[in-house]
């Protein structure tokens, strides 16, 4: 009898271990800023949905360059610490509270880098980012508000939807706003980065022509492959607004997609045509002479009647607005590496590196 009673209380032991294993999730966290090695596995509860949120379990996550920068404590937002890292990832609803509306179980979403910036201006009161301010995506399981989210592509595989919420939604509020650009405009694009490899494919699919800067040789084909017309070695060509010059008859592009920041604001803004838009992506940068930047960009600016665009990626009908084109015209987004949730910290130095073209993906829960 008391063998029996021992059998049992293993076996129901045995199955409120299981059941207890079953909702507990890994999460990585920034425990330490300033290193790499400051990005911390951590275990917690599966989080249970409130009225308005959404379950998500993760398929896929993508590390941006801005990711690098909260890291290292040098994005213009304050990160929080402890702070689930990324704002780019994907999966599938696996539950929904009770006033959920928009989605349902089994649907596969992405969460909007600028949470509740739905459509309008950017103020300060939708400030807050996935990953910075507020938790982010790599983690098993992530809870969220419905607004938060939108639907992926359907034409994307989980690794391919992954890249889009904030290098793709930035290529593509950079090329729309205000002054879209037309078939027949020249863009010009600087590096290989994410944000400049979606450039390329959504530029080409507005009918554009498009001029891509690059400082290695070994990606010249690739650029092409995607779309570019031109390609200009930026290093081997340090004046490089000359060969933007003359491979538009003089007259300059009609969009510049700056990524480069202050270190290429300059022939940017040299390269650029009788009324064209400089669409400011990043203000990084390692030029300190400002007197004489001011001086040798503003007179240009002002007699070519050139204008400056900051963007800041994008908002939520935005996202889905991209989507939509994703969708219609089968666009693929290139990924250069993919990850496995046990080497983050090697996915985040290859990002941290700069060698990459187009993105990275840490893959999960597949």
């Amino acid at each position: 009898m008391a063998v029996v009673k021992w059998l049992l209380f293993d076996v129901f032991a045995g199955v409120g271990l299981q059941h207890q294993i079953k909702h507990i999730m890994k999460a990585y966290i920034i425990e330490n800023f300033g290193s790499i090695e400051g990005i911390t596995l951590t275990e917690r509860p599966i989080p249970t949905p409130g009225p308005n949120q959404v379950l998500i379990k993760v398929k896929a996550v993508s590390i941006a360059r801005r990711d690098i920068y909260i890291l290292n404590q040098v994005y213009p937002l304050p990160p929080k610490q402890g702070i689930i890292p990324l704002s780019d990832g994907v999966g599938e609803v696996v539950s929904t509270g009770t006033y959920v509306t928009r989605f349902k179980s089994g649907d596969r979403v992405a969460g909007n880098y600028f949470a509740n910036w739905r459509d309008g201006q950017m103020n300060m009161d939708v400030m807050d980012q996935l990953g910075c301010t507020l938790d982010g995506m790599l983690a098993e399981y992530v809870l969220m508000n419905e607004e938060w989210l939108v639907r992926i592509p359907a034409n994307l595989s989980w690794e391919e939807a992954a890249t889009l919420p904030c290098a793709a939604l930035t290529a593509w509020s950079a090329l729309t706003g205000p002054r879209p650009v037309l078939a027949g405009d020249t863009v010009l694009t600087i590096g290989s980065g994410g944000v400049a490899v979606f450039t390329i494919q959504f530029a080409k699919m507005m009918g554009a022509r498009v001029i891509a800067l690059t400082s290695k040789n070994s990606k010249f084909e690739a650029l092409r492959n995607l779309g570019a017309d031109a390609v200009i070695n930026y290093t081997t060509h340090t004046d490089w607004h000359q060969q933007v010059k003359e491979l538009t008859g003089g007259n300059g592009v009609s969009r510049v997609i700056e990524t480069g920041g202050i270190d290429t604001f300059e022939q940017s803004v040299k390269s650029a045509a009788f009324g064209a838009e400089v669409t400011l992506v990043s203000s990084a940068g390692v030029v300190n002479n400002s007197t004489a930047l001011l001086k040798s960009v503003l007179a240009p600016l002002f007699v070519k009647m050139i204008s400056i665009r900051p963007i800041f990626v994008g908002s939520r009908l935005s996202f889905e607005a991209m989507n939509r084109a994703i969708e219609a015209f089968d666009i693929k987004p290139v990924i250069d590496k993919i990850y496995t949730f046990k080497q983050v910290k090697e996915a985040y130095r290859y990002v941290a590196a700069g060698e990459h073209l187009g993105k990275v993906i840490i893959v999960l829960n597949q």
